[in-house]
């Protein structure tokens, strides 16, 4: 790297507009939402879909609720030509969805997409050309007249066509290519070209695309690059002005977002930001992010995990286990913190005291959009007391007393760090039982009889420590009272039950009953136990002897 990078880069310039509006704006419903999975996000894969895989993942697009899907460049190649065919000789498109087609100002190319056309029901003809500096100096080698004159020349192609599709519904869309590049009023300038040809009309208004093509500025300046066209451009009540932002600053939800607070009314993007070099919009977080600020996103999201299969099998793409809302480990909290804070507001919602969602380090509920968090909660060294009870709860039904969570939830991160990955829920359980149910040694017990007599209850136990035989007799209030006193008699140094907590494993009849009990001895020293039989007495008695087991 350059030690002075100002010697060979340079800051973008800023939009001359210091009465920008859109910074005291708030969103307050979803955009018009069009698709480029099957062309913009296609072209970038190592293998491009195949027709099938371009069928499937055009039903994934319709059952999520896109009502204009861009399916191709279908002059490019007879694939995405035949793809298109397909589409509407085989009446695969809903009668309400739009098949958005791109090509560029050129005759030959402009002939062929329109045969492509014909016989659907709506088509949205998306004609573009480049217009940056860069692209004017480097690509074509022309002026801004020259360029301005190709965008006409394309236009005019185009509108001497539209009869060719007297049967189809047709919306034409114009994009100066590398439009945040571009100086805004040359972009202003083409654009208001290509509607003088056009001609649109309130009734019949055409689509504006004001492309980031690559991120060359902070998305503020996107911004004001979109409120400056919205506020200068002729007759944009005849217009749709859309977005179609790209991610090389990492910065393309950023730019949509602040970029529909300038004015736009439409948005381009792929489901999970597939695309060229760092990708497209991703049109799943724009939507999840309007919905998580309880704005209708008007796509069906229920089911996430479906439609990142279909996404993957298609594309051959991963999504990033970090990817906001789809990715593997969105709902998955290591840290202890957050698994104890997540742990706490979940049980706050269950009670119903909310009436809005706000549970800590979870913007949205998992069960929204098909997931759990329960399912992909992972434990490993970095794991606390929350994370660990929470997964045996919910997993098994074991709810740890509070300070039962802080005794075991060490025990159990040495023990991952021991086998030096994550533990699954049945491991957790295993590592929970080993150390407190299974424990057999010094004391098991065998035999364990009460009974009660005017308000005493007196009890005979029969138990094996170290394996050999030992009988005790005792009596108190209770049969745990009963036992301590029996312990005594025997010669055990004495010791106290300072907290007992129990509830049932499952329901019916042969549920079994879990018993909690701290135990502490004549030095103030406290271990747990934890005992499991179906009867409730027995479940007590076990859970002593499993203390008792652990000094």
């Amino acid at each position: 790297m350059l030690k002075i990078p100002s010697e060979k880069y340079q800051p973008f310039p800023p939009v001359n507009l210091p009465d920008r509006q859109w910074p005291n704006r708030m969103l307050s419903r979803a955009p018009i939402w069009c698709s480029v999975d099957l062309r913009d996000g296609n072209q970038a894969l190592a293998i491009p879909m195949n027709v099938g895989h371009k069928l499937e993942l055009f039903q994934t697009l319709v059952k999520c609720g896109f009502k204009e899907i861009e399916v191709g460049f279908p002059s490019a190649s007879n694939t995405e030509f035949t793809f298109n065919r397909r589409l509407i000789e085989e009446n695969r498109a809903p009668d309400d969805v739009w098949l958005q087609v791109l090509v560029q100002a050129r005759e030959d190319l402009i002939e062929r997409t329109f045969q492509s056309l014909i016989g659907a029901k709506k088509s949205i003809i998306h004609l573009y050309n480049s217009t940056s500096p860069a692209q004017r100096r480097v690509v074509f080698g022309l002026s801004k007249k020259e360029i301005l004159g190709m965008a006409v020349r394309g236009a005019q192609l185009i509108k001497d066509r539209l009869p060719m599709l007297k049967e189809t519904d047709v919306r034409l869309q114009y994009s100066p290519e590398s439009f945040s590049a571009t100086e805004v009023e040359f972009a202003k300038e083409v654009s208001e070209a290509v509607m003088e040809v056009w001609k649109p009309t309130p009734q019949r208004r055409m689509i504006l695309n004001l492309p980031d093509t690559v991120e060359v500025a902070m998305p503020n300046i996107y911004a004001d690059q979109v409120e400056w066209i919205c506020r200068n451009i002729r007759n944009r009540d005849s217009l749709i002005i859309s977005l179609h932002t790209h991610n090389d600053r990492s910065t393309g939800v950023a730019a949509t977002e602040l970029g529909l607070l300038a004015g736009a009314d439409r948005v381009e993007g792929t489901l999970f930001g597939n695309g060229e070099r760092t990708g497209n919009l991703d049109l799943v977080t724009v939507a999840l992010n309007l919905y998580m600020h309880g704005i209708d996103p008007e796509l069906e999201l229920s089911n996430i995990n479906s439609i990142r299969q279909v996404y993957e099998r298609c594309t051959g793409m991963n999504v990033p286990p970090r990817h906001p809302y789809a990715g593997e480990l969105v709902f998955t909290a290591f840290s202890g913190s957050h698994q104890d804070a997540i742990r706490k507001g979940l049980a706050e919602w269950a009670k119903g005291e909310r009436k809005h969602w706000d549970v800590p380090y979870l913007t949205i509920d998992p069960h929204d959009i098909g997931r759990e968090y329960r399912e992909v909660i992972r434990v490993n060294s970095q794991s606390g007391k929350g994370g660990v009870a929470y997964l045996l709860e919910n997993e098994f039904g074991i709810q740890l007393p509070k300070e039962l969570q802080r005794e075991f939830g060490p025990m159990a991160n040495d023990e991952v760090d021991r086998l030096g990955r994550e533990v699954s829920a049945g491991e957790l359980k295993a590592i929970f039982w080993r150390e407190y149910i299974e424990r057999t040694t010094p004391w098991d017990l065998q035999t364990f009889e009460t009974e009660t007599r005017q308000g005493i209850v007196r009890c005979r136990a029969q138990l094996l420590k170290d394996g050999r035989p030992v009988e005790l007799a005792g009596q108190g209030n209770g049969p745990l009272a009963a036992l301590v006193h029996g312990f005594a008699q025997v010669g055990v140094p004495r010791f106290e039950i300072s907290q007992y907590s129990e509830h049932a494993l499952g329901e019916g009849e042969e549920a079994s009953a879990i018993a909690y009990i701290l135990v502490k001895d004549q030095t103030g020293r406290a271990k747990w136990g934890v005992g499991v039989d179906t009867s409730i007495e027995l479940a007590s008695v076990k859970a002593v002897l499993s203390a008792l087991n652990r000094f």
